[in-house]
C-alpha cells in the first residue's frame, strides 16, 4: 500500500508540475462543473433529434439518477476512506495549488465519476449515429479529470477509481435505459 501511495504522490507532483501560470486561467475554467453545460445542451439536442421527446425525457430521468448516484457514492467513499487531498498534506510546499479551495477528502473524484458516467451513457447511446462521439466524450472526460490534478485537488488514483466507477455506472445506466425504453415504448430498436 505504501508503494501505491508513493507512486500516486510522485505521479501527482509530476503532472501537477507541468502547469504554468499562463495556462492557469484555462484550467480553472475547465474544472468548473458549469463549463460543460454548453456541451451537454448540444448532446441533449442530438439525443432529441435521434430519439424524440419521450425517449429524451426518459434519458433525462436516467441521467439525473445516474449523476445523483455518482455524487452520493463519491461522498460515501470520501467519508469512509477519509483520504486527504494533496492540497491538505505536506505536499503543499512541493506543488502548484491554484484552486479556489481545497476541500477535505478526495477519494474518489466525483468530477471524474460523473463526467465518465455521462460520457459512456451518452457515447454508447449516440455511437450508432455518430461514430466519433464516444472518443470525443472520453477525451473530454480525461481533460476534466486532468484539470483536477492541475489545480491541485486530486491524486491520480482518485481520478482513476472515479473514472472506473463512472464507466461502470454509465454502462449500467445505458442498459437500464434501453430496457426501460423497450418496456415503456414497446421498442426493440437497436438504436442504430
Amino acid at each position: 500500500m505504501k508503494t501505491i501511495i508513493e507512486w500516486d504522490e510522485w505521479v501527482f507532483l509530476f503532472l501537477n508540475g507541468l502547469g504554468h501560470e499562463s495556462m492557469d486561467g484555462i484550467w480553472l475554467i475547465l474544472t468548473e462543473k458549469w463549463t460543460s453545460i454548453p456541451l451537454y445542451i448540444v448532446l441533449l439536442v442530438l439525443i432529441q433529434l435521434k430519439f424524440g421527446w419521450k425517449r429524451t425525457g426518459l434519458f433525462l430521468v436516467f441521467a439525473v439518477l445516474m449523476i445523483t448516484i455518482s455524487d452520493q457514492t463519491s461522498n460515501i467513499s470520501k467519508d469512509y476512506f477519509q483520504r486527504l487531498r494533496p492540497c491538505d498534506t505536506e505536499l503543499i510546499d512541493q506543488m502548484r495549488f491554484i484552486a479556489k479551495r481545497c476541500g477535505k477528502f478526495g477519494f474518489f473524484s466525483a468530477h471524474a465519476s460523473s463526467t465518465f458516467a455521462l460520457a459512456i451513457f451518452i457515447g454508447v447511446l449516440l455511437k450508432p449515429h455518430y461514430r466519433w462521439i464516444l472518443p470525443v466524450l472520453i477525451s473530454w472526460s480525461l481533460v476534466i479529470s486532468y484539470s483536477r490534478i492541475y489545480i491541485g485537488v486530486h491524486y491520480p488514483t482518485d481520478l482513476i477509481i472515479g473514472s472506473l466507477v463512472g464507466l461502470l455506472l454509465g454502462l449500467f445506466t445505458y442498459f437500464a435505459w434501453k430496457k426501460s425504453d423497450e418496456i415503456l415504448f414497446g421498442s426493440k430498436k437497436t438504436f442504430s
